[in-house]
């Protein structure tokens, strides 16, 4: 499980910085998605590139979560970084980061969610791009086709059955 840290004297001085695995396929894709919502709000940025800055986070912390760090020194790990960076977005909010906050079993089902995702990243990855295709920025909606077909077959196999 990953370690969650609330705050950081190395904080980021313009904007907030999202710290991810750059050799994770997985975590590319969500983080072009992320762009896309947050635009120029927040620096996205690799742990292999700026790991060293934040000398009160350990490298291996970095290697298991995602981290949003914002200006003031807060940090949020993991599912809530996601979350948190949502508030970010133009065009809505979602309520997940205030979940996070205030539902312990939404908090718990989110980080051993996110634990599980992270120890398959490259299933999970197989599996995005098999619900959602191969481009991020253009994503298509295969996983509903898919479960359309599934009802499909099961209807014609009550009627023959």
């Amino acid at each position: 499980m990953f370690t969650k840290f609330n705050r950081t004297n190395y904080p980021p001085t313009e904007k907030p910085m999202m710290v991810w695995d750059g050799e994770c396929g997985f975590c590319k894709y969500w983080v072009t998605r992320w762009k896309m919502y947050t635009g120029d709000r927040i620096t996205y940025k690799t742990y292999q590139e700026v790991a060293s800055q934040f000398k009160d986070i350990p490298l291996k912390e970095f290697k298991k979560a995602s981290r949003l760090i914002e200006p003031n020194g807060s940090v949020y790990s993991g599912p809530d970084s996601a979350y948190r960076s949502f508030a970010y977005s133009e065009e809505k909010h979602w309520p997940w980061h205030d979940w996070y906050e205030r539902f312990p079993v939404f908090t718990k089902l989110s980080d051993h969610s996110y634990n599980f995702i992270a120890k398959h990243r490259s299933f999970f990855y197989k599996l995005t791009v098999f619900c959602f295709g191969k481009d991020p920025k253009n994503s298509r909606p295969y996983w509903l086709y898919y479960v359309l077909l599934i009802l499909a077959i099961l209807c014609v196999l009550w009627i023959v059955l």
